[in-house]
């Protein structure tokens, strides 16, 4: 498969060109989003200084945003830096954390896609379905959703936004509006590891980063943490614990055999 092929060869990209990717991001999962940064081959910066991040995205080569701890300093940042990636042709990835839940993350988050081109939307489906305007429902920032309909719906929001959608689910679901690829690599332990989702979305901005298109990018980072996570179960099963510290390793120690080897990709 073509995808596949780029897939691997932006893990390659990665690791060759080890991109600077900013972060704004969330203070629950900050550290684990470093880490898997780097894990996969680039390198992070977090700062949500605004008199900090107007220097940091002049040297960055990729810009994530992620509203998953909000505060009115940290919003304000979001909106300066983002314009300035923008300006810069700086590809951004941006997660809409617990958009639907509560009125400030849905008004933020509508706002952030209004008024600042991003190249990569990641969320999970209830979020996702609140930004297209269908009702949607939400235990805290997890989504409570099945995943029917996930194609139709990724490809809705990559049409009205204007960019890549990746929806992730037991089923991850990644659509540029005209494409649509189903990931169906990983394990439930994953949704029970705090951080899990915004570590996808550092995964993508290091491929984006990378130079690597925003389509290839999003399939790149659903397929490696799908595989690895897999990989961890299989080596730790319940060790819940332990299971962060092995996703590191794996990941760091994922290459182009265990993708080809292990990947379950489909182009619908």
């Amino acid at each position: 498969m073509e995808m596949l092929n780029k897939v691997c060869e932006a893990l390659e990209l990665v690791r060759k060109v080890n991109p600077l990717v900013h972060h704004i991001t969330n203070y629950v999962s900050v550290n684990d989003c470093a880490n898997i940064t780097l894990t996969i081959g680039a390198s992070p910066v977090m700062s949500d200084e605004i008199d900090d991040v107007g220097d940091l995205i002049k040297i960055s080569n990729a810009l994530v945003l992620n509203i998953g701890t909000l505060n009115k300093r940290t919003i304000e940042a979001m909106f300066y830096v983002g314009k300035e990636a923008n300006k810069l042709g700086i590809p951004i990835v941006f997660d809409p954390v617990g958009t639907g839940a509560t009125k400030l993350r849905t008004e933020i988050a509508m706002k952030i896609i209004d008024e600042i081109d991003i190249s990569v939307l990641r969320g999970n489906m209830s979020e996702i379905k609140s930004l297209i305007g269908l009702s949607s429902s939400t235990k805290g920032v997890d989504s409570t959703e099945k995943m029917e309909g996930a194609e139709e719906i990724s490809k809705l929001a990559s049409k009205k936004f204007n960019c890549v959608v990746g929806i992730s689910g037991e089923v991850d679901v990644i659509s540029d509006g005209e494409r649509i690829y189903k990931v169906l690599n990983g394990h439930s332990i994953l949704t029970k590891v705090t951080g899990t989702g915004c570590m996808v979305t550092s995964l993508i901005g290091s491929f984006l980063g990378a130079g690597c298109n925003p389509l290839t990018s999003c399939v790149s980072g659903y397929v490696v943490m799908g595989i690895c996570g897999e990989e961890v179960f299989k080596k730790s099963g319940n060790n819940i614990g332990t299971f962060k510290v092995k996703l590191y390793d794996e990941i760091f120690n994922i290459n182009e055999i265990k993708i080809k080897e292990g990947v379950l990709l489909e182009k619908c």
